[in-house]
Formats: C-alpha cells, structure tokens, sequence
C-alpha cells in the first residue's frame, strides 16, 4: 500500500516513479485557478514534478461556477480527472457520492504527517476518520484594526466581543474616527459571510447533526446585542466591503472586519485600491499601524473562532492513484511554495512546515512577493507576530455545519439571507432580540 513507501519526494520520487517513465502514465488535473498568471504558475509546477518523476500532467482550467455540474457529468461518464483542485464545499458531498478516493487522500496526509498540517482544514475534511481530500491552502477572516491606537489608549487587542465594546467607547468619534465599519448591506454575500464569523465567534450555529438546530436564545442574543453595537459605531448607510476598505484606508475607522486580500493593498502595492491616510498611494504607513485577529470569540464560546475558507486537492475514484497520489505529495512539499505563490496574500500554508523542519513552509510562504502593481514580501511588510497570528488562525478554523456533515444545509441558510435581513430589522429597531431569534428560527427551519 502506499501508506508503506513513506515520504516521496525529489530524488527518491524520481528514482521510484522516473525508472520507468518510458511507461509514465499522464494524469489530468483539474484547477479552478484559471487566470492566466496563475494558471501558468500551476503548469510550471506540473513540469517541474514531470522532470523529477517522468510523469507527465495535463493541467486543465476550469471555472469555479462550472465544477459542480462538470464534476458530476464526468463521474456519470466514468472519465473524472485525476486530481481536482476544489473548495470545502465540495469535499464532503463528492466522498459521500464516491466521486473522491478517500483512503488515497488519507494516505497522503499520512505519508506526510498529520502533525504537519493545521487542525482545522483536517477537521474540515474529516469523513468518518478518513481525509476525504488534502489541504492545500486557506485562509481565516480577520478583525483589521489600529494597533497604534489601541496601545495610545492601553486597549487590549479586539479578539473578544468584550474587547471590541471597550474600544469602541475609547475610539469611536464621528466623523473624525469611526469605531467599526459593519456589514449592514443585507443582500451582499458580505454581510453574511461577516455574520457567520461572529456567531461562530460566540458558538451559535443554525445546524446540528440532524440538520436544523433552533438558535440557543441567550448565545443568539449576545450576538444579536454585540452586532447592533458595531453597527451603531459605524456610518450611516448601507455598508459592505467596498466602504470598509475605504473608510479604514482613509485613516477613519478603528476596526473593520475582511479577508486577507485586503493586506497587499494595506501596504501600498496595488494602485486600483490604495491607502489614502496620507498624499502617498504607495504608502506603507497604514500597515505599519494594523495589527489583526484572526480568533475571535463571544461570552458563550471563550475558546472562540476563525472562519476559515480552506482548498484542496482532491484525488478522485477514476485516477492513476500512485501517480496522482505522489504529484499531490510533491504539490505540498517540494512543489509546495509553487503553489502558494499563485496567490500568496490569500493562501496561507495549511502545511507550516516538516517533521525534521516544523516551520519550513511557513517561513518560506513569508518570503514570496505579494501584490499587484508593486511587489514584496509579507516578511517586508510586517511583522513576524502578526505572520504568525495569520498562519494560526487555520488551526481553529470553521463553519457552519462542517462538523455535522450539514455544509451543504448551512450554504442554503446562508445564502437565503435570512439572518441578514432579521438582524439589520433588529438593528434598526423594528424587532426586539426575542422576536428576531424566533423569526430566524421559524425561516431557517423551513429551508432543506
């Protein structure tokens, strides 16, 4: 079994597979990185897992919105790729259907090293004690904030609902400084996306493992009651991504909530988004006064959360296994900074590091140049701590229904948008807390 060749890689992989590349059979792999910057880094690492093992891959681009229905016709058709680069929503719904060769991604993970990878893509992955696919690389929301006036004023960082209320009384003065840039724009994924987190924050979850779970009222309050707080300290409007962003780079806001891909721009290394706290779109003053919080938690949930969205290589029932499990291998080892480097900013290592060299990948993953206009690496940018605090962030990563094998519920609920319209009413005064429990729980269980 493969389980038994322990790790291969370099010239061990090509003394194995490469003997008989006269006889090398070609696998396809399947990627959703289809830009052609990022697709041309894919086939370079293909070649390069070519010249080490004799074997060759067809790397074939194909768009996000088209991988459910493509996947599932080419199942039907017994002609699936060998190799499928997908998102967590695919993971648990493609094992059950038998489209994913589960013992070959667990077989991987092994060869590798369970201890290597972050808990939280594994846990995400977890398909009765197998690894339905392998992590490849993630990342985790983050709480962006003023770290410089957060010291000023002795505030402790905002990774707690506690910390965030405190800060707000210290440093919201509108117009001047707004504490916090909610989502308040009901029908943009972001709100929803930025809701999801700060239920998780607080251990409060639609979805049990028999599907709908109704909302604990007291834990659903406390988020209810921590929302309306953030929004009250923010500008008026219907507010998403676009105006945090712009409110925090214009030097007017303590704290906003975004994804990762909003740490080139923090820097000054993409025009079409700039910093605009001073005359110099080039600027690196912003990020120098950022830190971030990737674990947040509520009252109900001290442990906490990070809402973490984690990709995979998934190796499918109609694959060469032994080919496509060792080009999976090299991928996340040899390979590996090859493929974070398609998109550093939001690919963070899932793999920090070797057995012999634990923080390898991570150091590595620090020293690839980001950015659009501009380049640099995250080590230039900042600091080691604040790398650190990104990285960890996948070792508690999670989402609604996950756990339970209900992702696929949980999606639905999600994108009803059902919780973003009952706690904007709640927020605007129209509903009290138990009215807005009771209606979220009366829509979301009649969703399936």
């Amino acid at each position: 079994m493969y389980a038994t060749k322990g790790l291969m890689t370099g010239t061990a992989m090509a003394l194995v597979l490469g003997a008989s590349a006269a006889m090398a059979d070609d696998i396809r792999f399947w990627t959703t990185e289809e830009q052609p910057e990022r697709l041309a880094k894919q086939q370079e690492m293909a070649a390069q897992f070519e010249k080490a093992t004799g074997n060759a891959v067809e790397v074939i681009p194909v768009s996000e919105t088209d991988l459910g229905t493509r996947t599932t016709a080419a199942f039907a058709a017994g002609d699936l790729p060998d190799v499928i680069y997908h998102s967590l929503q695919y993971a648990l719904p493609w094992a059950e259907a038998g489209i994913l060769d589960t013992e070959a991604a667990t077989e991987v993970v092994d060869a590798l090293g369970r201890d290597t990878f972050a808990a939280g893509p594994l846990a995400m992955a977890d398909y009765d004690g197998d690894i339905a696919s392998v992590p490849v690389d993630g990342w985790t929301q983050m709480v962006v904030y003023r770290a410089d006036l957060f010291e000023e004023k002795g505030l402790e960082p905002p990774n707690t609902f506690a910390n965030v209320e405190a800060a707000l009384e210290a440093l919201h003065n509108p117009p001047e400084m707004y504490g916090f840039v909610a989502a308040t724009k009901v029908d943009e994924n972001f709100m929803s996306q930025v809701l999801e987190h700060v239920f998780l924050a607080n251990g409060v979850s639609p979805v049990g493992d028999g599907g709908f779970q109704e909302l604990d009222v007291a834990a659903t309050t406390e988020v209810l009651d921590f929302y309306k707080a953030i929004a009250e300290a923010s500008p008026p409007g219907e507010l998403y991504w676009k105006q945090s962003r712009e409110i925090y780079f214009a030097g007017d806001a303590a704290m906003i909530i975004w994804s990762p891909f909003i740490l080139d721009e923090l820097a000054g290394l993409r025009d079409s988004a700039a910093p605009t706290i001073n005359d110099d779109p080039t600027t690196k003053e912003l990020a120098a006064k950022t830190g971030i919080v990737t674990n947040f938690a509520g009252p109900s949930n001290p442990d906490g959360a990070a809402w973490g969205d984690v990709r995979y290589f998934g190796i499918t029932s109609d694959a060469d296994t032994e080919v496509a499990q060792a080009f999976v291998e090299f991928s996340m080892n040899d390979g590996y900074m090859q493929t974070l480097s398609i998109a550093a900013e939001g690919k963070f290592p899932v793999r920090t590091g070797t057995a012999d060299e634990p923080g390898k990948f991570s150091a590595a993953w620090s020293e690839i140049p980001v950015g659009v206009d501009r380049k640099a690496p995250m080590k230039d940018l900042y600091a080691a701590d604040m790398l650190d605090e990104i990285v960890g962030g996948l070792k508690v990563a999670q989402r609604w229904g996950v756990a339970e094998g209900q992702l696929a519920l949980a999606s639905k609920m999600i994108n009803s948008q059902a919780i973003n319209r009952i706690v904007r009413q709640y927020i605007d005064g129209e509903v009290d807390a138990a009215g807005a429990v009771a209606a979220m729980n009366s829509e979301l269980s009649a969703i399936n």
